[in-house]
């Protein structure tokens, strides 16, 4: 039981150092803003919230914590545990109820990806909820191997150098979204989950898309973390270290001016050799 303690303390301590570097790093919480963090009963969102309400009570800055849920409006979806989870903590909470399962079920043919409307459907409502309720930051629980998953699915898929940001600015400059868990590994926050008991939910809309590209991508860079230690943190590293002049995007750097720098050497050399003479 001693050695438990001390390895859950080791493991929340981590938690809580790669939670505050993150969002030191990326200015994500400010004095007097007011977070919203986005929970869907998942182990990363739970995890999320846990770890903000600690930095809460010693962070140097003010902030207010409002968890929130949407409540899609799925099957069998057990609207009780929630609730009485975050009542349980004391914590402020709101429950959006829209049903947005209907829509995607609708709308997407049986067998195909889900998750790309679910997405677009389920932001837009948070968006508009964080607007109308005076939020300023809006905490999704994306960690460390979401981001590199979403790297590589674009570079495989997408044709694109292009990840998650630790923070971003809405398309409509209306809302800013913060991701808390960018430099946390999954594996940390399964250890995390499994300690702490969450009243785990599982999402019933997709969890039979085995085949989803992402899937493949997370199987992939478990392989390497298993084979190669420390091969993940080197790749995410390189997300934090880019040097446009050494990849290809004219938009990014300019190529097409680029001009040798001969002339003014020349002329010192000339100089140099009237001198000698």
């Amino acid at each position: 039981m001693q050695k438990t303690r001390y390895q859950f303390n080791k493991l929340q301590k981590r938690l809580r150092h790669t939670v505050g570097d993150a969002i030191a790093d990326y200015n994500m919480i400010e004095d007097g803003d007011k977070v919203m963090v986005c929970l869907s009963g998942g182990k990363d969102s739970y995890t999320m919230l846990d770890v903000l309400m600690n930095l809460q009570k010693t962070a140097p800055v003010d902030f207010e914590l409002i968890a929130v849920n949407l409540d899609q409006k799925q099957p069998n979806f057990p609207e009780h545990v929630l609730p009485e989870y975050l009542e349980s903590l004391g914590v402020p909470y709101h429950i959006i109820e829209k049903d947005t399962y209907s829509v995607v079920k609708r709308v997407i043919p049986e067998g195909q990806t889900t998750c790309g409307l679910c997405s677009r459907l389920r932001r837009g409502t948070l968006y508009g909820y964080a607007e109308a309720n005076g939020v300023t930051k809006i905490a999704l629980g994306h960690h460390r191997d979401d981001i590199l998953e979403t790297f590589f699915l674009n570079i495989f898929y997408g044709g694109k150098l292009k990840a998650m940001p630790p923070k971003l600015l809405s398309d409509d400059k209306k809302n800013i979204i913060i991701r808390p868990l960018a430099y946390t590994r999954e594996k940390d926050i399964e250890r995390f989950a499994a300690f702490k008991d969450f009243p785990i939910i599982p999402c019933n809309l997709c969890s039979s898309q085995i085949n989803l590209q992402r899937q493949a991508m997370k199987v992939m860079l478990k392989g390497w973390d298993k084979q190669f230690p420390g091969r993940l943190e080197t790749i995410f590293t390189s997300l934090k270290n880019v040097a446009p002049s050494q990849l290809a995007d004219t938009k990014l750097f300019d190529f097409t001016s680029l001009m040798l720098g001969r002339e003014q050497e020349f002329d010192s050399e000339s100089a140099g050799l009237d001198i000698l003479a």
